[in-house]
């Protein structure tokens, strides 16, 4: 696996750019998203919406997944926490959720 931090994240061989500190694959990371631990799946997930582009976010997840574990999540994202609480709520208030 190359360590070269890539924005390309429809290469399944790339190392997406937010996984700076724990480079995986973006085949690597699908996998770990769909077969993880509930932990580890939390754990994946703040990290994926700490530190990637919000746009991107939705090539590995969906909104409703995050919404489900948003009580989890919320304490890992740091200074993104009221981004994403603002978006979440928003999109909860106008049925967007589920």
């Amino acid at each position: 696996m190359s360590n070269f931090l890539s924005t390309d994240l429809e290469k399944a061989s790339a190392v997406p750019y937010f996984l700076w500190d724990e480079p995986m694959t973006v085949a690597e990371l699908k996998r770990r998203l769909a077969s993880a631990s509930d932990a580890e799946k939390t754990r994946l997930l703040a990290k994926l919406l700490r530190e990637a582009r919000d746009t991107d976010v939705w090539k590995f997840t969906t909104p409703r997944e995050v919404w489900r574990r948003w009580n989890e999540i919320a304490p890992q994202l740091g200074r993104r926490r009221e981004f994403w609480r603002f978006l979440f709520e928003f999109w909860e208030k106008e049925g967007l959720l589920g």
